[in-house]
């Protein structure tokens, strides 16, 4: 067995005070994300404190909801151990629960301030798919998320560098850097995504791209997944939501552009 030690989950120690590094990373990418939604959002004649109002809803009950969503589908487990339902500090959350939470969360919060709700899912649709792509690299410091065994010349052909690849290596073997996979996956659909804001596209279509271009990567991302939430013994949750979110997504387009919904552009008021 190679002699290997694994990063250090933890950033900051202080006594009782901890900090670890999923927690740092994750708060990286929605400062991030929020910095670039705010500019853009205050470009395009929105209120200034528009995405800090929603965020002040949304980031407690998206983290809430992935919860709720990972616990549903675990509950074979939890029902057995309902004092660890509370114990999100363990693991356990689903981005797919935090997506619905969000969404749900953005479409009460356009209802009280008047606001489109496509014009603002347009929005904030970069940040998202870059938050996501920052965030990935949590599961990284904490070993987790990753897919299945491979051996290190398989990773040494990846021009991976050697921290990733001694990263992936956990109680005695490498897996698949499926963190990297989708990470790099959402990076690409960031950039796309700033390419097609510049061509001023009807109004929905862009955060409905969005949608599309997550699931895809996602649907494959999740059949290198070691961890997979099950639906059946063969079906994976992220990929038939995924495949759904691609139908609906396209559905949506469709629809609103054959019945005249979508005759406003992004950049228009």
């Amino acid at each position: 067995m190679e002699n290997i030690q694994p990063l250090n989950r933890v950033a900051i120690e202080i006594g009782p005070f901890t900090v670890y590094w999923y927690g740092i990373i994750i708060g990286m990418g929605i400062l991030l994300g929020w910095i670039l939604a705010t500019r853009e959002s205050k470009r395009l004649g929105l209120p200034q404190d528009t995405i800090s109002d929603l965020l002040l809803w949304a980031i407690p009950i998206s983290i809430i909801s992935a919860r709720i969503y990972y616990v549903f589908f675990k509950w074979g487990y939890y029902s057995q151990n309902p004092g660890e339902i509370i114990a999100i500090w363990e693991g356990g959350i689903a981005i797919h629960g935090a997506l619905i939470g969000g969404t749900i969360t953005a479409i009460l919060f356009v209802k009280k301030k008047g606001i489109s709700f496509w014009k603002l899912a347009d929005i904030v649709a970069p940040s998202i798919i870059l938050g996501q792509a920052i965030g990935r690299w949590g599961n990284f410091m904490n070993q987790e998320a990753h897919g299945t065994e491979v051996t290190r010349s398989f990773l040494e052909k990846l021009k991976l560098p050697d921290f990733i690849i001694n990263q992936m290596y956990i109680d005695g073997a490498y897996y698949h850097p499926t963190f990297l996979y989708e990470s790099l996956w959402n990076l690409a659909g960031f950039v796309l995504l700033l390419i097609l804001r510049k061509l001023n596209m009807k109004r929905g279509e862009l955060f409905l791209f969005y949608v599309i271009w997550y699931s895809i990567g996602r649907f494959f991302v999740e059949g290198f997944r070691t961890d997979s939430l099950m639906l059946t013994d063969s079906l994976r949750i992220a990929q038939v939501i995924s495949l759904l979110l691609i139908g609906v997504s396209i559905l949506l387009i469709w629809f609103r552009r054959s019945k005249g919904y979508a005759k406003y552009r992004y950049a228009e008021s």
